[in-house]
């Protein structure tokens, strides 16, 4: 649990250069706060009932610490959605397709399948189904940070010869992407079978290669 914070945007001194007279400064730990705030609410109560007053009661601030950084609900879930696309991980080196893909696969699993991944995904797609918005930054955050490791991928393995220089990159992606997704997410299958990923590694692999 976050512990309360107290004059959560009270300036803070900094050494070498003053503020401008009137201008907010806003602490870090208090904005972590708030963005770990957001992704527990949504996955307790939902974006539909989700409040900018729960948001602040859970993370142990005012409203005013929200409203000073964001101006509504929507905005901050813009805010915390669109900032997963720039947290990928380093696209894996094994110095082997089927390797690679296998480690890929390990991390990415893990993340969908985190109780809390696995509630706030679903609740945004249904929200990004009726808000042009939300669509926009799920689909940012969910093909960006997962395409930016997928894409090292396949550029690694074409300069090893494993897969043809002219490949589509966007075909190899969902080939890479949308089978782990499926199940994780989509028809939220409670656990993968034993030896899924193994296999799942073997059969993009070879998909990769034959295209």
């Amino acid at each position: 649990m976050l512990e309360r914070m107290t004059n959560a945007d009270a300036p803070e001194p900094r050494p070498r250069r003053r503020a401008p007279a009137g201008a907010a400064v806003l602490r870090e730990d208090v904005t972590e706060a708030i963005r770990t705030a957001v992704f527990e609410e949504l996955a307790a109560v939902g974006y539909a009932r989700m409040s900018i007053e729960g948001i602040a009661r859970r993370a142990g601030v005012g409203k005013t610490a929200v409203y000073r950084r964001w101006r509504s609900k929507l905005h901050v879930v813009l805010d915390v959605v669109s900032a997963l696309a720039v947290q990928g991980l380093p696209a894996p080196d094994t110095g082997s397709l089927e390797t690679d893909l296998r480690l890929l696969y390990e991390v990415s699993s893990r993340a969908l399948r985190h109780p809390v991944a696995s509630q706030i995904l679903p609740d945004l797609q249904a929200e990004a189904a009726r808000n042009p918005e939300i669509a926009e930054a799920v689909q940012k955050a969910l093909r960006e940070g997962q395409d930016g490791v997928a894409k090292g991928i396949v550029t690694a393995a074409q300069q090893r010869g494993e897969i043809a220089a002219g490949v589509d990159h966007g075909l190899a992606l969902d080939l890479i992407s949308g089978p782990l997704y499926w199940r994780s997410v989509v028809i939220r299958s409670p656990k993968l079978p034993k030896g899924y990923l193994e296999g799942l590694s073997r059969a993009t692999a070879a998909a990769l290669k034959a295209l």
